[in-house]
């Protein structure tokens, strides 16, 4: 599947990946589309087998802060401003335990005896910390649960800490082992929020979110970033960034993790749609670890579990990778996502197609499908950079509909740019400035083979 993975009506954001058994399961919050809001008051799992990343099911509701039409509330102490954020789930024993924070409530533990839930409250966590800043609601829990069957759960905003967790009930935390400021607010690791651990070999491993650099501790970020230490309690040393989705992106917070399946190293994350922060979409990208423990930065791409694009397909225009000039993504229905808000100068971005290899075709035919806003434009489509080579351009009229041309044929592996300009001049030209030209829904390539 492509970025964003799941179906591209499902807004899962804060993903923490996990494999159970032959299956890849996603935890994470709940966006609705257009939302003015992060989070609601439920938590859905979807998960696929790791021998098919394309084909990805939905298990349904899993936990829920404020009853609804199908559930009653799982927890009796939350109202309508308790909304459900960024848990996590851990297996221990042959119970999973979801870890849940409830915004501006006291968080909870749950079980069940699948992966995908639905999961029964257990407790609210249980713990002797003097001044815990938070009250209790252990913000954006990630749970470690060590070889020797030790568990860890480490949390914060605008401030981090950790504490051990008693394995024989999973929710009381030991006296004695709560720790503060496992991560600096300051540089270098100048963190903000979503803690995530994992262990790789001997490596303990903390993703978490940065504040904005130049922000010292105020703002949070776009990028995910990782430290590691020698033991589940530190100290941890800043090792760098692992992918930032404000890159040529309107940009937001970012929450994820990393995940091995069937060998290869992913990165989990999202990306925001709807002119907001909020509506994030959950997207993944391969990533490498470095037998020193390094994990290089990764671009963002629309590739998501794929090693290429097919440009003959139809490209979904959602799935844009790179967003510049202030062009972004809406939902229109559950049926209908555009690139919207596209004007004079907008650059709209896919990595990576694999055009083949074909040495007898000098052309290829581009279409593209639009709603129209009653203006005329130009899209000049370029492979490899925004400035890279031009393979044509494509008129695109007042009208909803589909428009073509004649392109050059290109052979290999190519990123792809729309950049978009305005067909007016003239006496027209200062009369259409900032005017929307057109919403882009979807494009191809064909070949006269």
């Amino acid at each position: 599947m492509p970025n964003p993975f799941l179906p591209l009506n499902e807004y899962i954001p804060d993903g923490e990946p996990r494999v159970f058994g032959d299956r890849v399961y996603i935890y994470g919050s709940h966006d609705s589309a257009g939302s003015d809001k992060f989070c609601d008051y439920k938590l859905k799992v979807w998960s696929a087998s790791v021998d098919d990343l394309n084909h990805w099911v939905c298990h349904g509701h899993s936990f829920h802060s404020q009853p609804d039409r199908d559930h009653e509330s799982d927890t009796d102490w939350t109202s309508e401003s308790n909304e459900l954020y960024a848990p996590d789930v851990v297996r221990y024993g042959n119970k999973y335990y979801l870890y849940a924070y409830i915004m501006g409530a006291k968080g909870c533990v749950a079980v069940s005896d699948r992966p995908e839930g639905p999961f029964k409250l257990i407790s609210k966590y249980s713990y002797n910390i003097e001044n815990h800043y938070d009250d209790g609601t252990f913000i954006d829990p990630g749970v470690l649960v060590d070889d020797d069957g030790r568990v860890y759960v480490y949390c914060g905003f605008q401030g981090s800490y950790m504490a051990e967790i008693n394995p024989e009930n999973m929710y009381e935390i030991i006296d004695g082992t709560y720790m503060t400021d496992i991560l600096t607010v300051t540089p270098p690791h100048n963190f903000f929020e979503a803690c995530s651990p994992r262990k790789v070999g001997s490596i303990y491993y903390m993703i978490y979110s940065p504040c904005r650099p130049n922000q010292e501790g105020e703002g949070g970020g776009s990028r995910l970033a990782y430290a590691t230490a020698d033991s589940p309690r530190g100290p941890f040393i800043y090792r760098g960034t692992i992918v930032d989705n404000s890159q040529n992106y309107p940009g937001g917070n970012n929450h994820g993790s990393i995940c091995c399946i069937n060998g290869q190293w992913y990165v989990f994350y999202h990306r925001m749609t709807n002119g907001t922060i909020m509506s994030r979409r959950a997207c993944v990208e391969k990533i490498k670890i470095l037998p020193d423990g390094t994990i290089p930065q990764v671009e963002m791409t629309s590739l998501g579990f794929e090693n290429s694009l097919n440009p003959y397909a139809v490209t979904p225009a959602d799935i844009a990778c790179y967003l510049t000039g202030g062009c972004l993504i809406t939902e229109k229905d559950a049926f209908t996502r555009t690139v919207t808000n596209i004007t004079d100068g907008c650059v709209i971005g896919y990595k990576y197609y694999d055009f083949g290899y074909d040495a007898s075709s000098k052309t290829m035919e581009f279409s593209v499908k639009v709603r129209g806003c009653g203006m005329k434009a130009v899209i000049d489509i370029f492979i490899d950079s925004p400035d890279g080579e031009k393979l044509g351009e494509c008129l695109v009229g007042a009208s909803d509909g589909a428009y073509s041309s004649v392109v050059k044929a290109v052979n290999g592996r190519h990123a792809l740019f729309l950049a978009v300009k305005r067909d007016f001049g003239g006496y027209f030209k200062d009369m259409t400035d900032g005017r929307q030209l057109f919403e882009l829904e979807s494009f191809l390539f064909e070949k006269n083979f």
